[in-house]
């Protein structure tokens, strides 16, 4: 089984145009209180994207941005979903982590551009400096 980590240093494990189509599904998720979706927020660690008897079989392994997240149930079900939408047929399963704790210099490019535009600064670098 092939095992990478991307640009966005997360570990694929597997079929590489399953997991861009993973990919795809969760950048269409978004954290309900942070408008910023998942996959650029940093929280995707692993994708695990394999076929199985023809049948595609898709694990994200993921952390929230703080342990006691009230929308925990809310956001795996989201994942779940967009993941299913995108690969009708694929046996889906989420998995929440908090080892390693997130912090904000897991954000993409993409999404520290994101944050640019909404704040007009690096919402990274400033908190990088505070901590």
């Amino acid at each position: 089984m092939m095992e990478t980590v991307n640009q966005d240093n997360v570990k694929i494990v597997g079929d590489l145009q399953l997991a861009e189509k993973v990919i795809a599904a969760l950048r269409e998720v978004y954290d309900p209180e942070i408008p910023v979706n998942v996959y650029d927020l940093g929280l995707v660690y692993e994708i695990h994207a394999h076929y199985q008897e023809g049948k595609p079989h898709i694990k994200v392994i993921m952390t929230l941005t703080a342990i006691g997240c009230p929308v925990m149930g809310q956001i795996t079900l989201f994942v779940d979903e967009a993941v299913r939408d995108a690969i009708p047929d694929a046996e889906v399963d989420v998995e929440i982590t908090f080892d390693p704790p997130w912090t904000p210099r897991r954000i993409t490019k993409e999404g520290r551009e994101q944050f640019m535009a909404m704040y007009g600064y690096d919402v990274v670098e400033s908190w990088a400096a505070n901590y």
